[in-house]
């Protein structure tokens, strides 16, 4: 938002510097961009008044001008300008004056005539980009005046980053309002008085969607001419310093009104509608040319402005083509509406459009500026392009009053770390435009209708600290209270899990929750992705369903700026859609590539990661937690190389998945297939069995050596869950101490060994016993699995 100074002190002037204005706006909120001066600087240049303009002698385009200075003889300038003409006045530079650019002006001669000095347009003086020709001032300029001094172009343009919440400061009126409450100065808002109708011209309007379109008032104004009106200097100017370009005094009045209360409009040409004008919403199918020329396919949820026989506008965002004011216009129909920010939010940008009307409309506009916005902009209509102005029709629903906050002394105190007094306190909430009631806890607050920000208690006690100035409160001396909190040992600290990984070579990173939607979908094709009704960008429109997406963005982004070694994890929420239901898991997902150790010095440095290294990194987290139930099985996932990749399962559910990226996935990526992938749920991971003691048994124990042949696929994980069934509890400890493929077993087969410790609590087993758990395995074997002893 960018305000004029000179204008803002129109409403409200406290003795504080520009610098010390922008400071108290910022420090309450209002965060000041920037500051800069209104106008290049310039000097010699007047306010000057063409006496004639007649044509030189020599040079078709050109004019030879008397030109009055208020000096007691006129001066002769030679012009080239098309507007130049008696009775113009306009801005003269003098013999001596300095232009932007260090441009000296002398006394010339063009095509032979003696020109002493030279009129300016706006383009010259930097006030504007366009070359249209000299500058035209009103009529009661005074001549000789300083051109400076009369446009008041010693003034600042203070550019304010308005946060979403603060939609009442989009308007001179809002930020003079926070000015003034902020500095105790008092506000002089312009009295706008009603504008008295002179015709009884009604144009029909109707209201088919009240809940989007609360308020609508209209009025139309005949009569007008466009062809010889121009908007006055004054308002270009304070149009330029709101970063608004001058178009036409229709449009030009919506604007500036839309600067200075904060309230959008629109004019229509009244002989391009048809029966009556629609709020309504669109329907399938319907197209509509945009002021921009541009077509759009118009969707069902967008409110539109209509006539009898097609659509006429965006509300609250831009008008059609079909219905603009052009020179030839007459007769107008002038819209100011307040439209519901549910209504408005996101429907600009998906039609790829940014205005400032839906700019406001999406923050939330006063429901009750309508009124005073169309006599305002009536009025200055009505001044500028004629015309004689029907009554206002007036179409309110039902606009609900704002519900009252019980603001309680004790929560202030608590919040704030202190209590201002309750006449500090009512000061503060008056000066913001809040009606109160003093009762026991504290207040009863009505805020304003403007007032979008403010619904519950702790807003305003915001308020009260705002306004106080933070920078005033109190600092007491520190005071801890210690609670003493039971840490069951069953639990794992999440920081527990991510310095493992840190220990072993990662690093965390932290991403958007928000994700591409193809890319989702290449990773998790059967999982339903949450869609966001308001994204801020297309890519990122849905929730995800994955960590994976953000991750490899993420090592993508490193990669492309030389990093050859990236290991990254993240711990975070990642959203599930089942049917009606919604649900956030705690995962925790890493990627890796690279080398599996940085490159140096030492023997095998160059080697690759492989999946048996991020298998070693995710069993190490599963360590944490209780890992007999885990184990690794060979599935496939979409996101994930077919022959290399396996689920993550506690007992028969599926916790997690590892592998290595698919090809395909890493070809659409533009990354290397050399990636790998880790998904576990973290849920899993923060809660173990706690251990407890064990005596151990005075009887020995026996080792038996277990070598089985069984088929190349055939996990090793499988074969050690059925010899854990079958030994039964003396079965203490099973290892895998060999794998073997080659000569002396036949194709298609492995040998997998086992060492198995076995002991008893209460007395020695016998050979006797061992044989018979190792036979009993071995049947369970070679039932299940066609497993045979290996030779």
């Amino acid at each position: 938002m960018k305000i004029s100074e000179s204008w803002l002190r129109e409403w409200v002037n406290p003795e504080l510097d520009t610098a010390a204005l922008a400071e108290t706006l910022t420090m309450a909120g209002l965060e000041v961009d920037s500051i800069e001066p209104a106008a290049a600087e310039f000097s010699g240049v007047i306010v000057a008044e063409i006496l004639s303009a007649e044509p030189h002698p020599d040079a078709d385009k050109l004019r030879v001008c008397e030109v009055n200075t208020g000096a007691d003889e006129p001066v002769q300038i030679v012009c080239g300008a098309a507007n130049a003409a008696a009775g113009l006045k306009t801005a003269l530079a003098t013999v001596g004056a300095v232009l932007p650019g260090n441009l000296k002006i002398k006394q010339a001669k063009l095509r032979g005539v003696p020109s002493f000095g030279m009129l300016c347009g706006a383009s010259e003086l930097g006030l504007s980009g366009d070359n249209e020709g000299l500058i035209e001032l009103a009529d009661d300029a005074p001549i000789g005046t300083s051109l400076r001094d009369y446009l008041l172009l010693d003034d600042h343009i203070i550019d304010i980053d308005l946060t979403p919440n603060r939609g009442d400061c989009l308007g001179m009126e809002g930020i003079a309002r926070e000015v003034g409450t902020l500095t105790g100065c008092d506000l002089h808002i312009p009295d706008i008085p009603a504008v008295i109708a002179t015709t009884n011209n009604a144009f029909p309007v109707q209201v088919k969607a009240p809940e989007a379109c609360p308020r609508y008032l209209g009025r139309e104004i005949i009569g007008i001419d466009l062809k010889r009106a121009t908007t006055p200097v004054w308002m270009r100017e304070r149009l330029r310093r709101g970063g608004i370009r001058s178009i036409d005094p229709v449009v030009d009045v919506s604007n500036y009104v839309m600067l200075e209360l904060g309230q959008p409009m629109h004019a229509f040409d009244q002989q391009k509608l048809q029966g009556s004008l629609v709020v309504r919403f669109a329907q399938e199918g319907e197209k509509l040319t945009l002021l921009d020329d541009s077509v759009i396919d118009l969707k069902s949820d967008t409110v539109l402005i209509a006539d009898q026989s097609k659509p006429l506008a965006l509300a609250g965002v831009m008008g059609g083509k079909d219905s603009g004011i052009s020179t030839e216009t007459s007769d107008l129909f002038l819209e100011v509406a307040y439209f519901t920010p549910q209504a408005i939010a996101g429907q600009a940008r998906s039609y790829g459009l940014n205005t400032d009307s839906a700019h406001r409309f999406e923050r939330g506009v006063d429901p009750h500026l309508s009124l005073r916005a169309i006599e305002r902009a009536t009025a200055l209509l009505l001044e500028l392009v004629g015309g004689r102005a029907g009554p206002v029709i007036d179409h309110t629903a039902n606009i609900p009053d704002k519900p009252e906050i019980l603001l309680r002394r004790k929560r202030i105190q608590r919040l704030l770390g202190f209590l201002p007094t309750d006449e500090q306190i009512d000061d503060i909430l008056q000066r913001l435009g809040m009606r109160l009631d003093r009762v026991v806890e504290g207040w009863r607050v009505t805020p304003p209708s403007a007032r979008f920000d403010i619904a519950i208690e702790a807003d305003l006690i915001e308020e009260v600290g705002r306004v106080y100035g933070y920078n005033n409160i109190p600092v007491p001396e520190g005071r801890i209270v210690a609670h003493s909190k039971a840490i069951p040992e069953s639990d794992v600290p999440v920081s527990r899990l991510k310095n493992l990984l840190v220990d072993r070579g990662y690093q965390e990173a932290i991403t958007y929750c928000f994700v591409d939607t193809e890319l989702n979908q290449k990773i998790n094709p059967a999982l339903d992705a949450i869609k966001l009704k308001n994204p801020i960008s297309s890519e990122m429109s849905v929730m995800r369903t994955g960590l994976w997406a953000g991750l490899l963005e993420a090592m993508k982004f490193n990669i492309q700026r030389q990093q050859d070694r990236v290991r990254l994890f993240e711990y975070g929420l990642r959203f599930i859609k089942q049917d009606t239901e919604y649900k956030q898991i705690n995962t925790i997902s890493g990627v890796v590539y690279g080398s599996l150790i940085p490159p140096g010095w030492a023997k095998g440095s160059e080697r690759k990661i492989d999946y048996f290294d991020v298998k070693s990194d995710v069993e190490a987290l599963l360590a944490l937690a209780d890992t007999e139930a885990v184990r690794f099985e060979a599935r496939s996932h979409e996101a994930l190389h077919p022959g290399q990749s396996a689920a993550i399962l506690d007992e028969d559910e599926q916790i997690g998945w590892l592998g290595r990226i698919h090809p395909a996935l890493a070809k659409s990526l533009e990354i290397s297939t050399e990636t790998f992938l880790f998904e576990i749920n973290a849920d899993r991971l923060l809660t173990i069995n706690v251990p407890s003691f064990e005596k151990p048994s005075r009887f020995p124990s026996i080792r038996r050596d277990l070598s089985v042949v069984v088929d190349v696929d055939l996990p090793a994980s499988t074969l050690m869950q059925t010899i854990r069934e079958s030994a039964g509890d003396l079965l203490k400890t099973l290892n895998v101490f060999d794998i073997y493929q080659g000569d002396g077993i036949e194709s298609g087969r492995k040998s997998i060994a086992f060492s198995l410790i076995l002991q008893d609590y209460s007395r020695t087993l016998a050979d006797a016993d061992v044989d018979s758990i190792v036979a009993n395995i071995m049947n369970q074997l070679q039932s299940k699995y066609a497993a045979v002893l290996r030779e």
